[in-house]
C-alpha cells in the first residue's frame, strides 16, 4: 500500500480491533495483536515499510525498559533464595531441553537451535504482570515471588541472547563499558535531575530516558548486537524512581501501549505464515510440550523445597511456563539477523504464543491459590501480637 495514511489507518485499525476484542476475550491485548497481525499478514497487503519497522523497534525498546522498571529490588532481596532458584532453573531447563531437541532430533544447526532454546526459555512478564494486577495477586507474597522469578528468568534470556550472538570487538567493549557506566551513574543523579526538570507537557523526563536508551541502542547495533538488550538493564536500575512515581510510569506506559507496541506485536504476527503452521503443526506442539515439561520437572520440586502450598506450587509453575514478549523478541532477532528462516520463525513464534495462552488458562481455571494480600497478613500478625501482649499483661 503506497498511500502512507491509508497504511497507517490499516495498522491502527487492527490495533483498535484487538483492543476492543479484549472486552470479550480475557487474554492479553499483546497476544490479540499478534493473532490479528498473523491473520492480516496472510489475507491482506500488510507491508513492512521502514517507518513500520522503526515504530516496531521503538515499541520493543520501551516495552523492554518498562518490564525492567516494574522490578521491585526489595522483593527480590526478601525472597532471594526462592525467586533466584526458580528463575535460574526456569531459564536453563527449557533452554537446554529445547536446544537438545532442536539440534539432535530435528537436525537444526547450532545457531538455529540456540535461538530455539533462548526463545522458549522465557516467561512472559507482560502476561504474568497483567494477570497479577487483574486478580490482585501483585499485592500478595506469592505474586511478588512469581514476578521476581520472572525477572531472573528473563534476565537470563537477555544475557544469553547477548552473549551467544555477540560479535567480540572494540565496539562491544565500548557498548559494555557505556552500559555499565550508565547503570552506575543513573541511580545516583536521575532523581535530582527529574526534580530540576519538573513535570511539563513537553515531558523532558521521558525524553531523557529515551536519549539514554537510543544512545545505548545505537552502540549495541554498532557492536552488531540488539538495541533492546540494554533497555531491560536501564529499566531495572531506574525501577525505584519509576515505582515511586506512578504518574511518570503511567505516562510512559500510555505512550508505549497506545502508539508503539501495536506495531511491534502486529509486525511479529504478520511474519507468521499460515501454510507453514499447517505443515509444521506437530513440530509446534512438540516445542510447546518440551517447554512446559522442562518447566514442570525443574520448578515444581523447588516449590516443594521452599514450602509453597500445593496449589501455590502448581500456580507458580504454570505462570513461569508462559512466554510472549522476550520469546517473540528472540525469535524475531533470529529472523532479522538471518539466523533462522521464516519456517523456523513461524514454528517458534507459534509455540511462544501458545505458551502465553495454555498455561495461563489452566492456572487461572484450576490452580488459582487462596488470595492472601500482604496488608491483611500484616494486620493479622499485628492483631495476634497485640492479643498475646494483652494476655501477658504487657
Amino acid at each position: 500500500m503506497e498511500n502512507l495514511w491509508f497504511a497507517s489507518a490499516l495498522w491502527i485499525g487492527l490495533a483498535l480491533i484487538a483492543s476492543v476484542a479484549q472486552l470479550w476475550v480475557a487474554v492479553s491485548v499483546a497476544l490479540l495483536e499478534i493473532v490479528f497481525g498473523a491473520v492480516a499478514g496472510n489475507v491482506t497487503n500488510l507491508t513492512l515499510t521502514p517507518w513500520v519497522n522503526y515504530l516496531a523497534g521503538l515499541g520493543a525498546i520501551l516495552l523492554t525498559f518498562l518490564a525492567g522498571a516494574e522490578i521491585d529490588v526489595k522483593v527480590i532481596r526478601r525472597h532471594f533464595a526462592s525467586s533466584m532458584s526458580i528463575g535460574v532453573v526456569g531459564f536453563f531447563a527449557p533452554y537446554l531441553g529445547v536446544l537438545a531437541y532442536a539440534h539432535f532430533v530435528s537436525g537444526w544447526p547450532w545457531p538455529q537451535a540456540q535461538i530455539a532454546g533462548i526463545a522458549l526459555s522465557t516467561t512472559s512478564v507482560a502476561v504474568v504482570y497483567a494477570v497479577m494486577v487483574e486478580t490482585g495477586f501483585n499485592r500478595t507474597e506469592i505474586g511478588k515471588v512469581i514476578l521476581a522469578a520472572c525477572f531472573v528468568n528473563d534476565l537470563g534470556t537477555v544475557l544469553a541472547l547477548g552473549i551467544v550472538f555477540a560479535n567480540y570487538n572494540l565496539w562491544l567493549v565500548a557498548f559494555a563499558a557505556a552500559t555499565i557506566t550508565s547503570m552506575w551513574l543513573l541511580p545516583r543523579f536521575t532523581s535530582r535531575l527529574f526534580a530540576i526538570m519538573g513535570t511539563r507537557v513537553s515531558e523532558p523526563q521521558i525524553k531523557f530516558v529515551m536519549l539514554i536508551l537510543f544512545f545505548l541502542g545505537g552502540l549495541a547495533v554498532t557492536a552488531r548486537s540488539e538495541a533492546v538488550l540494554p533497555a531491560y538493564l536501564i529499566g531495572m536500575v531506574l525501577a525505584p524512581i519509576f515505582l515511586a512515581d506512578k504518574e511518570l510510569t503511567h505516562r510512559v506506559r500510555v505512550i508505549t501501549f497506545t502508539v508503539l507496541t501495536p506495531f511491534y506485536f502486529l509486525k511479529a504476527g504478520s511474519l507468521v505464515r499460515a501454510d507453514v503452521i499447517v505443515v509444521a503443526a506437530s513440530s509446534i506442539l512438540i516445542f510447546l510440550a518440551i517447554k512446559m515439561a522442562t518447566k514442570f520437572v525443574s520448578i515444581l520440586p523447588l516449590t516443594r523445597i521452599f514450602r509453597f502450598e500445593q496449589r501455590e506450587g502448581m500456580y507458580t509453575t504454570l505462570m513461569m511456563s508462559t512466554g510472549l514478549t522476550f520469546g517473540s523478541i528472540s525469535a524475531l532477532f533470529g529472523l532479522t539477523n538471518h539466523i533462522i528462516d521464516e519456517r523456523q520463525y513461524t514454528i517458534l513464534l507459534t509455540s511462544v504464543i501458545a505458551s502465553a495462552v495454555v498455561p495461563t488458562l489452566i492456572a487461572q481455571r484450576w490452580f488459582q491459590p487462596k488470595f492472601k494480600p500482604i496488608d491483611q497478613e500484616i494486620a493479622t500478625i499485628s492483631e495476634a501480637t497485640a492479643s498475646v501482649k494483652g494476655k501477658q499483661g504487657v
